[in-house]
């Protein structure tokens, strides 16, 4: 408890018993029983708590019984009940100004200055008059009827306006009636045991409704505001809302307390107090039969001190915020809030504290270090706190944890937002004197260590998307050792990563992969990390991929084919050379990889790819004729087993679909004495069929695959395949000398003509031969019964052709005559220009001009045709 009000005596043991009193400004109107009015005007001595009191006009003779008054200062009325009835007189002069002669038999009043949508003021007042509640407003001097009239279920005893309701008391319940023209009526509570009900008026516009000794906050739909109720010491007679404070005049003392918090300000003893009236803020009058006292509200700045010391945070603010003196009063609010934040902390209400500080512009650092552990103990022993830290339990440092987090993501959110901003940070210190930090980026450095701290003791799942995000400031060698504290390697990887620490992720995780507990085990997680460094960190690739390429050859080439846009980008020649020098097997899977799945088209990697099949081939082949038993003769080309027909397989469908490589770099790499279907393969690819047919006719002795290869090299359109069958004709009748394929190193037997295969080709390949060179080819000996069938198959041919062309001939000449028909009938048209001829685009006359005739017969001026397709009347 505080002293908020001093009483001060201003009338006593005045002759006269009191009923009512009113007041406005420094007046106050006193009504007794015997129905004299009083007015009295009080001053206050400056700089003193004593009042100079005049009688300035008493009126004797104003009624028989004055009931209750109400002043209107905006309007200079009073607003009266007198013998029951009510009248309107001149504040000033006491002259009547209107009798409500509707409301006559009224027992009650109450009046209520309505802020309307332009911003004026309306009065409205509410009058019982028996069983029913009549509504009036105020406008020129008169008192006009709002609506109709509420029939009430019994006579009302106490009320007051609620916005756009009234609450309304009886003798046993409450009601809120509500002005939506329905004169909707809600049922609220009993009255309780008390003799009669109370209402009063609260300034936000709701009411305080008394149940014995609780006083409850009602709004105008009729619903509690206030979790709990009231408790006064007795139950009050009346009551003024003086924000903070709600006084109530209880049968022995007026007693002050606070909405919120909920707490007992002061009990003031008085002489059997009855009335209680308010001038405006902070000028408030209680009464008893014969006395009139004046409260008198002890300056804010004693309030707020006693408040402080007693740790009253949330009362003490709203009283700073109320508070016009002179002095810094957002640096005064924000000190206490502040402490309030702080004592909420002490008190261990954790979350509550935060949202207050939350709101604050109190630094950071200093809200952390109210926690034990967070900060580097150098900065967290230049902080200063109003009293000493509370000692935390582990649930409640968990806890407290939990509200710290919210509160720094918060600010995190905040600092981001602003981190571009030129002007320093705005913060303040928790206390006067206390170092802050002006840096956003030192505060956001500061704040994602902690959050890295408190999410390590509170929830470890939140760890890595606090490292994963891409403004993450957290303090590298402070989080890398909290991490390896808490052997979180897989966290202190991300770090190490989004921190661009490439070669220390690589260690730990080269360390963690031979340990058996670890979470990092083994090679995945390297070559995960690996193939997302890309090509500007190819030497860090090139460090760290051996290892892994070592124990698992399969895995670490994915390092470098995985389909991402880092490995693609990567810069191939470089991989190739990398893997060439120290792993030589992974060069052709890699190469493959490039050339089938990446479908790169540049001669180098072919060449490459072929050289290394080559190379392997070579090596096996070797070894393979070395292990035939003496007089066994080598199996056909790609039928070998093992690795050597795989390889010589690979190379052989790759000399065949590539077009990429280029044959005449690599024939010098072929040996002579063997892999002539490769060879052959080459020779096909340069041009020189006739070597090459020599190989599959002469040498390989294998007519099948020497057709094979004129029927995929065969094309009537290219000038150096149209002949190829012709070649191969001329191989089977004159062949050419064996030193045609140059330097050999085989023994090769005299080539022979075969005119049996030669015939075959006639038969079967007719149509791809040029008729006259191909008979000039045949030995003079050959009889007519042998080219039967061929010379049969060319005369058919042509014949066929020769219908073809003349059967196209007929359709040709038909189109022909249809579109000369078609040209006679056009040519017939006539586009007569009369000087009246008018374009009807720009309706000015043709005359002498260019013009354009559209099909339908529309002229328009060849300037006017914008749209050739399209005629303008038709748009």
């Amino acid at each position: 408890m505080h002293d908020a009000y001093e009483p001060v005596p201003i009338l006593e043991k005045l002759p006269l018993q009191i009923d009512c009193l009113a007041a406005w400004e420094e007046w106050l109107l006193v009504g007794t029983k015997p129905g004299h009015l009083l007015l009295y005007r009080i001053k206050k001595d400056a700089g003193t708590n004593r009042f100079e009191v005049t009688l300035e006009k008493s009126n004797k003779n104003f009624s028989k019984k004055i009931q209750q008054l109400y002043v209107v200062s905006q309007y200079k009325i009073l607003v009266s009940l007198l013998e029951n009835n009510i009248h309107v007189h001149d504040l000033l002069t006491f002259q009547q100004i209107t009798v409500v002669a509707k409301a006559k038999g009224a027992t009650l009043f109450t009046c209520d200055l309505q802020q309307t949508s332009t911003g004026e003021e309306r009065l409205r007042m509410c009058v019982a008059v028996k069983k029913k509640l009549q509504l009036y407003y105020w406008q020129d001097r008169e008192f006009h009827e709002l609506q109709g009239d509420f029939s009430a279920s019994d006579i009302p005893k106490s009320m007051a306006w609620c916005e756009n309701s009234i609450c309304v008391g009886f003798k046993r319940d409450y009601y809120l009636i509500r002005m939506d023209g329905r004169g909707t009526i809600k049922d609220l509570f009993p009255t309780g045991k008390q003799l009669e009900p109370l209402v009063a008026p609260l300034a936000d516009g709701k009411v305080a409704v008394g149940q014995d000794d609780l006083t409850v906050v009602v709004s105008e739909e009729g619903v509690c505001t206030q979790k709990c109720a009231l408790n006064w010491t007795d139950i009050p007679v009346a009551m003024e809302h003086q924000p903070p404070y709600i006084i109530a005049v209880l049968p022995r003392y007026v007693e002050i307390r606070a909405l919120e918090p909920r707490l007992l300000v002061q009990s003031v003893e008085l002489q059997r107090p009855r009335f209680i009236t308010s001038a405006g803020q902070n000028i408030v009058y209680v009464a008893s039969n014969h006395f009139v006292w004046r409260l008198v509200p002890v300056s804010i700045a004693t309030q707020i001190r006693q408040l402080l010391q007693d740790k009253q945070f949330e009362l003490a603010l709203q009283l700073a915020m109320k508070d016009d003196s002179d002095g810094d009063k957002k640096q005064q609010i924000h000190h206490i809030q502040n402490l309030y934040a702080f004592n909420l902390f002490c008190q261990k209400r954790f979350d509550d504290s935060m949202q207050v500080f939350g709101k604050l512009g109190t630094d950071p650092t200093h809200v952390i270090g109210l926690y034990p552990d967070l900060l580097p103990s150098d900065y967290r022993k230049q902080l200063h706190y109003p009293n000493p830290l509370p000692t935390l339990s582990v649930a409640e440092l968990e806890k407290a944890h939990l509200a710290l987090i919210d509160y720094l993501t918060q600010k995190r959110s905040h600092l981001v937002k602003q981190l571009n901003d030129s002007d320093p940070s705005t913060t303040s210190p928790l206390m006067e004197g206390t170092p802050t930090i002006k840096s956003r980026k030192k505060l956001l450095q500061i704040i994602d260590t902690t959050l890295l701290k408190c999410y390590l003791h509170t929830n470890v799942a939140m760890v890595s998307p606090l490292l994963r995000l891409e403004n993450n400031h957290c303090h590298i060698e402070e989080s890398e050792y909290i991490l390896k504290k808490a052997h979180k390697y897989s966290e202190l990887i991300i770090l190490y990563e989004k921190k661009g620490l490439h070669q220390k992720a690589l260690q730990v995780l080269l360390d963690q992969s031979t340990k058996a507990n670890s979470p990092l085990k083994g090679h995945e997680r390297t070559v995960q990390y690996l193939q997302r460094l890309g090509g500007e960190n190819l030497g860090i690739i090139f460090e760290f991929s051996p290892w892994v390429l070592k124990i698992c050859s399969e895995d670490g080439l994915k390092i470098f084919t995985e389909d991402l846009t880092e490995v693609e980008t990567l810069p191939r020649d470089k991989v190739l050379n990398f893997l060439k020098e120290g792993f030589k097997e992974l060069a052709i899977p890699y190469l493959e990889h490039i050339v089938y799945v990446w479908d790169d088209k540049g001669p180098e990697f072919h060449n490459v790819l072929i050289q290394l099949y080559l190379e392997r081939v070579q090596g096996l082949m070797k070894q393979y004729l070395n292990s035939l038993p003496e007089g066994v003769a080598a199996v056909a080309a790609g039928k070998e087993e093992g690795d050597l027909g795989e390889f010589r397989n690979k190379l052989l469908s790759f000399l065949d679909i590539s077009t990429s490589y280029e044959p005449a770099r690599l024939i010098s790499d072929f040996p002579f004495d063997g892999l002539l279907e490769e060879r052959a393969l080459l020779l096909g690819r340069m041009g020189k069929h006739e070597q090459a047919l020599f190989i599959y006719v002469h040498i390989l002795n294998d007519t099948g695959m020497a057709e094979g290869y004129c029927h995929s090299h065969y094309s009537s359109a290219v000038e150096g395949n149209k002949d190829v069958y012709l070649s191969l004709l001329r191989m089977y009748l004159s062949p050419p000398d064996v030193h045609c394929l140059g330097p050999i190193k085989m023994e090769l037997s005299e080539p022979r003509a075969n005119l049996q295969a030669a015939l075959r080709v006639l038969e079967l390949h007719h149509s791809k031969l040029d008729t006259s060179k191909a008979v000039n080819l045949l030995p003079a000996n050959t009889q007519i019964r042998e080219i039967r069938v061929f010379l049969e198959s060319v005369l058919e041919e042509k014949a066929r052709r020769k219908r073809c062309n003349q059967v196209l001939k007929s359709l040709l000449q038909a189109e022909f005559l249809r579109v000369q028909e078609e040209r006679i009938f056009h040519q017939q048209v006539k586009c007569v220009i009369t000087e009246e001829k008018t374009c009807r685009v720009c309706r000015k006359k043709i005359g002498t001009s260019a013009f354009a005739r559209y099909p339908n017969g529309v002229v328009v001026h060849y300037f006017c045709c914008k749209d050739r397709g399209t005629c303008p009347t038709e748009q």
